[in-house]
Parts: structure tokens; sequence; C-alpha cells
């Protein structure tokens, strides 16, 4: 990263691929004034002031298109460049007025949903700050303005359709199911059922579909307890579901009651079925009031509930937005401990940590089976499940294991949009590709709240897939470190003395930040790995070479490869 004092680039990884040959589907022409992707087309180009955090103001020329926001710097002293997509723009205002007097006080602030600030001044006269806002408006928040998202229109192509990652049946299989215990059900294929369930679900084998309407109507947005995951072994399972309806007057329901029995004699072993609330037990009281609520101790006999004291949307957003006001533009270094500790965002990120590894911890040891839900079963839900099955289950640990789970647990069954450097197969580019397209509405795959809508909307006929450009090149996504183990479960450790901000996140766009070099180690594996697959390939050549003189048949590669060492 350059010092600030000369340069500052402003983009994320995975658009550092903009100075390069393309891999993801970019117009690459060095000489062209903003680099495109296919379906992209320009709208408007103008003239700027950027007043850029750490350089001060720099003079530049902004393009518009109909997906991002692209400044090119026009002085000669200064590289820079911000690329940003329009979606992940949150909000657009006015910057000063008609009688604003003072350089650069008159143009627009941009609030970003990255952490970022971006501020343009521009000239007074000549509706030139209207024009921009008023396109920028327009583009950013297409759906408000009668336009199409930019994910039906772009028309990139790759060779691997990401869309076809994730079949539930599939997933389903490899975990053994369905099975005497276990069923598959229909009963949602038009999401009449449950409209932000997937159409296919997986439910307790001596259930009938007319019991889980009885039990829809019992658990709040009809959003049933089903299964997410089955341990190969002791067969204990982590079922997710919404908050039961018990309202102030406490109400009971015998279907509700008897279905989660059913869960807990799916496995003959368990004698109690345990039950994860993830909200603080004070706000589940408190969800009474609207007609929400827990499962109490006398309507549930063999279940047991814990709460896991982890806030609502609300507080995490708030926690959020002061981490945002810590690192960017500045970071206070004299103070930063106190700073993020003032954010109590590390403390949201143990509870959460800390409520997976029960959960983990739980179903390995075969103790019982665990039923997880917030109020809806969104967010928290879907963190508990998912970093549990992480943990327990080294198949989403891969790169095509950890888009199934993706796709599973927040995609399919809805949402409203620590380091363990041998055990996964992706490295951090791949996670913060992932969080920087959660945004970008470049790709289909996080558009809408829920299977229904994007069936409604054919998303996977009409857009392409983010797995379609990070499989068609997955080496760029790849740990070199990964080491692949089939039964070992990962137990972090949810601690605040051990957890850290990912800085590489969450300031990578500050240039006073230094950024973590290459890893020696990492690049010294790296070279071992190519001089290990050099050795294979000139045995393989010598063999074929041997073969043609000799009359016995040749001795394959794989039965070779014991006798060849390579020096780690």
């Amino acid at each position: 990263m350059a010092s600030a004092s000369t340069k500052y680039n402003s983009h994320s990884l995975e658009n550092e691929s903009i100075k390069r040959t393309s891999q993801d589907g970019l117009n690459q022409d060095l000489n062209e004034t903003v680099p495109r992707l296919p379906g992209e087309t320009l709208i408007t180009d103008k003239e700027v002031i950027y007043i850029c955090p750490f350089n001060g103001p720099i003079k530049g020329r902004v393009y518009i298109t109909n997906y991002r926001l692209y400044l090119r710097s026009l002085e000669t002293d200064s590289a820079l460049i911000l690329d940003v997509p329009l979606g992940v723009i949150s909000r657009i205002e006015k910057m000063g007025g008609a009688t604003s007097r003072g350089e650069n006080s008159y143009g627009l602030d941009i609030t970003c949903k990255d952490m970022r600030n971006l501020r343009f001044a521009l000239k007074q006269e000549g509706h030139s700050r209207r024009d921009m806002f008023e396109t920028l408006t327009r583009y950013a928040f297409p759906l408000a303005h009668s336009l199409p998202l930019f994910a039906f229109l772009n028309e990139e192509k790759f060779n691997v359709d990401g869309w076809t990652v994730y079949n539930p049946v599939e997933e389903y299989q490899r975990q053994g199911l369905p099975n005497h215990n276990w069923r598959i059900t229909f009963i949602n294929k038009c999401y009449e059922l449950c409209e932000t369930y997937p159409a296919l679900l997986m439910v307790p084998y001596r259930t009938s579909d007319e019991d889980l309407r009885r039990v829809a109507a019992f658990r709040s947005r009809n959003r049933i307890p089903v299964l997410s995951w089955i341990h190969p072994e002791n067969k204990t399972a982590i079922v997710r579901c919404s908050q039961p309806l018990v309202g102030m007057s406490g109400k009971r329901n015998k279907d509700d009651e008897k279905y989660l029995d059913a869960i807990r004699e799916t496995n003959k072993q368990n004698s109690k079925l345990t039950i994860y609330d993830a909200r603080p037990s004070v706000n589940a009281v408190a969800n009474k009031a609207t007609g929400g609520g827990y499962e109490s101790d006398d309507a549930y006999h063999n279940a047991e509930l814990s709460f896991l004291d982890i806030h609502n949307i609300h507080v995490m957003r708030e926690s959020l937005k002061k981490v945002r006001d810590i690192v960017y533009p500045n970071v206070e270094e004299s103070h930063w401990l106190s700073s993020l500790e003032s954010t109590h965002w590390l403390e949201h990120i143990k509870l959460v940590l800390t409520g997976a590894i029960q959960v983990a911890d739980k179903v390995s040891s075969g103790k019982s089976s665990v039923l997880v839900h917030c109020s809806d079963g969104w967010d928290r839900t879907a963190q508990l499940t998912s970093l549990a099955m992480l943990m327990l289950d080294s198949f989403y640990r891969s790169i095509e294991g950890f888009e199934v789970l993706v796709q599973k647990e927040w995609i399919s069954f809805g949402h409203k949009f620590a380091s363990f450097p041998t055990a996964f197969e992706f490295n951090e580019r791949f996670l913060i590709t992932i969080l920087d397209h959660l945004y970008s509405c470049r790709f289909g795959t996080f558009l809408f709240n829920c299977e229904s809508a994007r069936e409604r909307q054919k998303v996977p006929e009409r857009t392409v897939s983010l797995w379609s450009m990070i499989n068609s090149n997955k080496e760029k996504f790849k740990n070199p470190f990964y080491t692949k183990e089939i039964d070992r479960v990962l137990y972090p450790v949810a601690s605040m003395r051990h957890l850290e901000l990912w800085v590489n996140y969450y300031i990578r766009w500050n240039p006073r930040i230094k950024q973590q070099q290459p890893n020696p180690v990492e690049q010294r594996y790296m070279e071992l790995l190519a001089l290990r697959d050099d050795y294979i390939k000139r045995l393989e050549e010598l063999q074929l070479a041997n073969s043609a003189k000799l009359s016995d048949p040749p001795t394959s590669p794989s039965q070779m490869m014991p006798h060849v060492q390579t020096h780690f």
C-alpha cells in the first residue's frame, strides 16, 4: 500500500483485477476511460473535486454507469481510483447550499455500506450538483425509480454455473437423509405453508403434513421447526425455527408440544431436547406483549431452555455504526483499544461464537438434539446454526461446502440481508468477495429476502450467480495451508482476549494502516507446492519415455509417488 503522502488506492480486493487481465468478466482495455462489465452502460460523467479524507482535495472525473461510480484522478501526481458499485451506496445527501462560501463546500456526501464516506465538491453554477444527485439517486436505488436491478442486466458469462452449487436433495443425501426418523416433505412446494421457507423441508418421519399445518399456526411467520443438520454417527440433530406464539396469556398448543417431542424422539438416546433461544431472556419475555414468547417448562416437559443473550439486529446495527466511526476515515491509535471496547462489537461477536460452540458441543457429544430460534428465525438463528455446522462438518470448510452452507442456511431459509489456518480451504479474499457482492447488485445470489421471491422473479434464469465467478477462478480463493480432515470438530476460543477486529475488512480503505504483507511462510509453501508439481510432471514424462522402450506395462505415477519426498 502506498504511503499517504503519495497516493491512495481506494479499491476493494476483488476490484484489484481491474488492473490486470480479467478473470471475472471486466473489459480490460487499460486505455479505456472506465472498466465496464457486459451489459454495463455509461450514464454520465462529470468533473469533480474528490475530498479525500487522507490526501485532501483531488481533482478528478467521475463516471456513473448503471452499475458503478468510478472516479479517475486528473492530477499527474496521483494515481487515485475509486470504484464503487452503486448497490453499496446507502445514502446520498447534498452538501452546502446556493449561498455556501468557502472552498469545496458545495457538493454531495455519499454514505456507503462498506464503511466508506465519499464527498465530492462541484461547481455551483449550471445545476451540476442537481444532475449528478438525480442520476446517482436513480441508479443507486433503481427499484424506487422503476428501473431494473443491474443483476438482471449483467451479461457476464462464466464456464461454471453457480446456480447448480446447492441442491437440497443432494445435500440431505450427503448427510444420510432421509432415513427412518426423518422424511422430506413438499408441503411448502408452492410456499403456501411458509412464504419465507424453502420448497423442500426435512421433518420428523412420524409427523403428517396436517400436523405441520397446525404447528405453523403457532410459530411466528409460520416458520416451523425443520432440520438443518444431523450428526453422521450419534444422529443428534440441529433444528431451526421461529418463536412460539405464546402471548401475554401464556397460550399453549398441543400440536407444537407433540411436534417438539417427535423431534426429540428421532434420537432414542436423548431424554431431553435442548432449546437455544438466541435472545436475552428479558427480550423474550417482552416479545410476549406482541404475541410472541418462548417455550415454558410447564408446557414442554421434555425440553430444556437456554437463553444465549444475543441482541437483535437494531442493537447490532448501532454497534457497527460505532465501529465505522472509529475506523473511517481516521484511526486514533493512542485510544484504539478503549474506542473499540466502547463499540461493544467484539462482545456481540463473542456471544454469537459462545452460543454456536454450545450448539456444536451439545450435538457433537451426543447429549441432545438442539432447536435454535430467535424471534423470527432470521439472522441470529442462521448465525448460530451455520457457525455450529462449520465447527461440526468439515465439508462446509471447503469452498464448495461453504457456498452450500450460505445457500442453505441464509439464502434458502431466508435472510434480510477466527481463524484456523489449516482447516478451511478458502482464504480471506473469498470471504471479502462474498461480503462485497452482498450489496454490489452485480449477481443475483443475494437478491430478495427468500426463495419464494427469487422464484417469482426467476432470478436463477435471469441473473448470474456469484459462485459462477468464484468457481471459475478457484485458485484465487484457495488457502495453501488447507489440510482436509473428515471428523475433526473445531472449537474456537470465544474469549475477549482472543478476539480481534478484522482489520483487512473493516480498515482496508485507510492507507495509514499497514496492511499485512504477503506471509513469507505462505509464499514458501506455495513455492514448494509448485516444485512438487514440477517433480510429478517430470516423473510422468520420464515414465512415458521409458514405457516406450520396455515391454512390461509402466508403473503408474500414483504407484511411484510414495517414493517421491518433498521436504517442507
